[in-house]
């Protein structure tokens, strides 16, 4: 029943595969004489000395008195710095506004940044995590103003009047449809808060011969594809993994060389111990070959060189923000926690949940100085909505087992059944598919909209089977912070 679709997949994920990526680079005629870029970066009203400014190839730093000189590498095209903590971010409705494209042909090329010294601490703010909006045409487009956008506006609104918050686009913001951008910038103006954005595969240039010319449009639209910036203690680094290999719709997760030389540099401005996030499209790993027992990863499914990046993040307190895959799901090793989202699109626009069973939604994060905290969004849904129980005859395979999903589960929950009240045990915890997806997306005729979509394997399902005599089940879930979440039904 799947098999129906596999070849989509090794190329990249379902609708994911049906896209190409962008690169780190993106002038792809001759480079012309670099020009020597000079300015000043100033905040309420004097110079601000140690801001670092890029080309996206060489960093540098302010002096004392906010000034900088920088070599241009010929290639650059765009100047622009990591936005310092205690400031506010420079936006445009929303969108960040942190760079300035470098004109060519003249000797000396002069950008000043002017930054605005922010009311209130920002040692804790907040920040959500907006993965694959994905839209294909108009009517997905009206779904994510009418949907996403006004459901994290009224979440804002439900924290402390002044709370700090930023979004981060994690990537395919569009769907090969760069019309729909405009669409997408109407969301993120809706939703009050700015965001800064990650290049996903459908956001590529299809046409460009080799991957430097791949994120042209991307770059028209939003500026760089990897940069970094600050609030309170936190270094936030958005990064392109989106290799395209010149051939339509065909990428590979990975990183070049001169975007991890830039990031090497980036990093040494930033002191060791500190809490980094990086955002990039592509996970850097996931469990997708271990639970479809392939024996090796989709090429364009993780970054082939993640282990260098991972060298370099070393001296650092870690969390990767990725998308990509349309699932919700968590690793942890040593420093790195990977949090790949479930997405704002769910399966393509396609029905209510991810293929994993992830409601459609996003992540949210809670910082307090070095310190993260996070939970899962189900857009229209109360932030309490953290699992589904499946009565008997749900399992198709297991008619006399129950099923909880638990969508932002990672190993340090704790999952508990109780029957009537009595606690019974842990459910079972079982790579399987969830039923409602397979309701919904499973078999030659579904889903009506996309058929590519199907039904994919999952850490975060749990079986269990109740006694005769039961009548109520209650699922009691306890995340890694304490949070207790809990949900009851009645037993059929």
């Amino acid at each position: 029943m799947l098999n129906r679709r596999f070849f989509l997949k090794t190329l990249g994920w379902s609708g994911a595969a049906l896209t190409a990526t962008p690169a780190a680079i993106a002038r792809t005629d001759a480079p012309a004489a670099p020009p020597r870029l000079t300015g000043r970066v100033t905040g309420h009203g004097k110079g601000l000395a140690n801001v670092s400014v890029t080309d996206g190839f060489t960093v540098v730093q302010t002096d004392a008195n906010g000034r900088y000189t920088l070599p241009a590498d010929g290639h650059a095209d765009f100047v622009y710095i990591s936005i310092p903590a205690g400031y506010d971010f420079p936006n445009d409705k929303g969108t960040a506004s942190f760079y300035q494209p470098v004109s060519i042909g003249k000797e000396t090329f002069t950008a000043d940044f002017t930054l605005e010294k922010l009311p209130v601490d920002d040692t804790r703010h907040q920040f959500v995590v907006w993965a694959d909006t994905q839209m294909i045409s108009k009517a997905d487009a009206e779904q994510l103003k009418a949907g996403a956008a006004p459901d994290l506006r009224d979440l804002v609104a439900t924290y402390p009047k002044g709370t700090l918050f930023h979004g981060i686009g994690c990537g395919d913001l569009v769907w090969d449809h760069f019309e729909l951008y405009d669409d997408y910038k109407q969301a993120v103006t809706t939703t009050g808060i700015p965001f800064f954005n990650v290049i996903g595969n459908h956001d590529l240039d299809l046409e460009a011969r080799s991957d430097e010319g791949s994120a042209r449009t991307f770059r028209q639209q939003f500026g760089p594809t990897y940069y970094s910036f600050n609030r309170g203690k936190i270094h936030y680094v958005v990064l392109d993994d989106v290799f395209f290999i010149g051939t339509a719709k065909k990428y590979i997760g990975y990183l070049p060389e001169a975007q991890l030389h830039w990031l090497e540099q980036d990093l040494q401005t930033v002191p060791k111990g500190s809490t980094v996030v990086v955002s990039l499209h592509i996970p850097t790993q996931t469990g997708y070959a271990r639970r479809n027992k392939l024996k090796e990863e989709v090429i364009s499914g993780t970054v082939a060189n993640r282990n260098h990046l991972y060298e370099l993040l070393k001296p650092f307190n870690v969390h990767i923000m990725s998308g990509h895959t349309h699932v919700n799901e968590k690793w942890q090793a040593g420093n790195i926690t990977e949090h790949v989202h479930g997405t704002v699109c769910g399966a393509w626009w396609t029905g209510p949940i991810c293929s994993d069973g992830t409601p459609a939604g996003y992540g949210v994060y809670e910082v307090d100085g070095n310190d993260i905290r996070w939970y899962y969004k189900s857009t229209g849904k109360p932030r309490a909505h953290q699992l589904r129980i499946y009565e008997k005859g749900r399992i198709k395979d297991a008619p006399e087992q129950m099923a909880v999903n638990v969508w932002n589960w990672d190993p340090s929950w704790k999952i508990e059944w109780l029957e009537d009240g009595v606690v019974k045990g842990k459910p079972e915890s079982r790579v399987a598919l969830d039923p409602w997806a397979t309701e919904l997306y499973a078999g030659p005729e579904l889903p009506k909209k996309h058929k590519f979509v199907d039904p994919t394997l999952t850490d975060h399902l749990f079986f269990f089977t109740p006694s005769a005599g039961a009548n109520e089940i209650t699922i009691r879930a306890t995340d890694r912070f304490g949070t207790v979440y809990t949900e009851t039904v009645k037993v059929s």
